[in-house]
């Protein structure tokens, strides 16, 4: 049979023809990847190498150079001021915290205050129904009147008894039982002065005024109700916002340097910040330490004193407190984004004058907010790579821009 005739002969035909497609558009590939490496490689047609685009424009390696230099950003180390700082967590917590209760039985007649106000001590707040109280204290005071007059009469009777004692002309049975009479008398009159006392202190209990300075919470019960002395919650809740509290807590490894200061009768500064650690919402003093250590956590409390006058901490707030028990003057600091570490050290990118960095090995001191005190490893005016530092190794080129000055330096003077 004739090839063209064969179906076997035509499928191999098929393939081969399918094959030939297919390693000339692989060869075809190969040769677009061999032109367009040339060109990025900077090779000519004829197979000679194109000069860098520094060289070609210029001519000049020192551009080349300075186009390789890697951009950075750069901070100086510099004296200053940083505190020793002990972290804790700590609560607001009022100074004083008064349930407001009734000492009498009656009804709630008028509430002088709105919920969330701010009273001052002695302030009327609310008023309790005081017509029982008066008429008790007009049936005490009649009661007192009655027992004053009988007594007087008693007083009379023992003057003339004594006076017929003397004559003879009385027993001195006589005598002496109304001696009796009017002592008893006099017992009966201070129980009825006592009762005067009460009725007039109830009327006093009736108008309920504040204990303290404070700002008052939500009402808890509304005129019109009948309240008892008894009553386990009380008619409102004052708080005292200015001055308040921070309780918070310290380690017990740190407690002595603590009470070395208070021994020396140093005033220690804390500084409470949000609950982010970001912002800082007010300054105060150290009041106290308690006088036990929790043997389940190690720590101590302590009590800090802030005057609150913008009123931006709140009782039960979750602040972050700082107290400062140490400040060092006159110490190297380099922004704390400077300081490279690993698992066994501490580094910095040093830029040197002629702008390449070196690795330099760092002690580092004391970390207050954004900066770090260098204990070694560094002099004032140093010049410390801040970002960048993932391009850069040992002996690397660098176009620093001074972080403070916003100018480019490499090593440059300061402005």
């Amino acid at each position: 049979m004739p090839p063209e005739n064969d179906p076997a002969a035509r499928a191999t035909e098929r393939r081969r023809r399918r094959h030939r497609v297919w390693m000339l558009a692989l060869l075809l590939a190969l040769g677009s990847a061999f032109l367009i490496w040339q060109k990025n490689a900077g090779v000519r047609a004829d197979g000679g190498s194109q000069p860098p685009a520094g060289q070609q424009k210029g001519g000049r390696g020192g551009k080349n150079q300075a186009a390789a230099a890697a951009p950075v950003v750069a901070a100086r180390s510099h004296k200053g001021n940083i505190g020793v700082y002990y972290l804790g967590l700590g609560t607001v917590t009022p100074i004083y915290t008064v349930t407001v209760r009734s000492r009498v039985d009656g009804e709630l007649m008028k509430v002088y205050y709105q919920e969330g106000d701010m009273v001052q001590a002695g302030q009327l707040l609310v008023e309790i129904d005081p017509r029982p109280y008066q008429v008790q204290l007009e049936q005490a005071e009649g009661q007192l009147a009655r027992d004053q007059a009988t007594l007087a009469n008693a007083h009379v009777d023992l003057a003339r008894y004594q006076k017929l004692l003397q004559q003879n002309a009385v027993q001195e049975q006589t005598y002496a039982t109304q001696q009796a009479t009017v002592g008893q008398l006099e017992g009966t009159v201070k129980s009825d002065q006592g009762a005067v006392d009460a009725a007039k202190l109830n009327l006093v209990y009736c108008k309920i005024t504040s204990p303290i300075t404070g700002r008052i919470g939500l009402r808890l019960v509304d005129p019109g109700n009948i309240i008892h002395a008894t009553d386990t919650n009380g008619l409102l809740v004052i708080t005292q916002i200015q001055p308040i509290s921070v309780l918070f807590t310290i380690s017990e490894d740190q407690l002595q340097a603590v009470l070395r200061r208070l021994a020396g009768h140093e005033r220690l500064r804390a500084y409470a910040y949000d609950r982010e650690n970001q912002n800082r919402i007010a300054a105060g003093m150290l009041a106290t330490v308690d006088n036990q250590i929790d043997p389940s956590t190690g720590t101590l409390r302590l009590r800090a004193v802030f005057e609150n006058q913008d009123q931006r901490m709140y009782p039960n707030q979750f602040v972050n407190i700082r107290l400062l028990v140490q400040e060092k003057t006159g110490v190297v600091l380099v922004p704390t984004a400077a300081i490279q570490r690993t698992t066994t050290r501490e580094f910095v990118y040093l830029v040197k004058p002629d702008s390449s960095v070196t690795v330099r090995p760092i002690t580092e001191g004391v970390t207050q907010d954004d900066e770090t005190e260098i204990t070694s490893g560094l002099s004032e005016g140093d010049v410390v790579v801040l970002t960048g530092v993932d391009r850069l190794q040992e002996g690397s080129k660098v176009k620093a821009q001074i972080a403070e000055q916003g100018s480019a330096a490499g090593g440059g003077k300061r402005k």
